[in-house]
């Protein structure tokens, strides 16, 4: 069967089918798990976050993140 013909539906079947028998069950879930869809507004989100901060702020931050425990 050829993949340009194959309806969506048939492609995500044979994909599934073709991830299953070559990861297994459990590999099948945790690649899945890696293309889960986000929630919110990066964009909004990243504005209200770094907005007013100027690049000495920023660069502060990310000091502390990097920081050892």
């Amino acid at each position: 069967m050829n993949a340009q013909t194959m309806t969506p539906q048939e492609v995500r079947i044979r994909g599934f089918d073709a991830l299953k028998r070559e990861l297994g069950v459990v590999g099948t879930l945790r690649f899945m798990h890696q293309y889960e869809r986000g929630e919110g507004n990066y964009s909004k989100e990243r504005h209200a976050l770094i907005d007013d901060l100027d690049l000495d702020a920023i660069m502060a931050r990310l000091q502390i993140l990097s920081a050892p425990l």
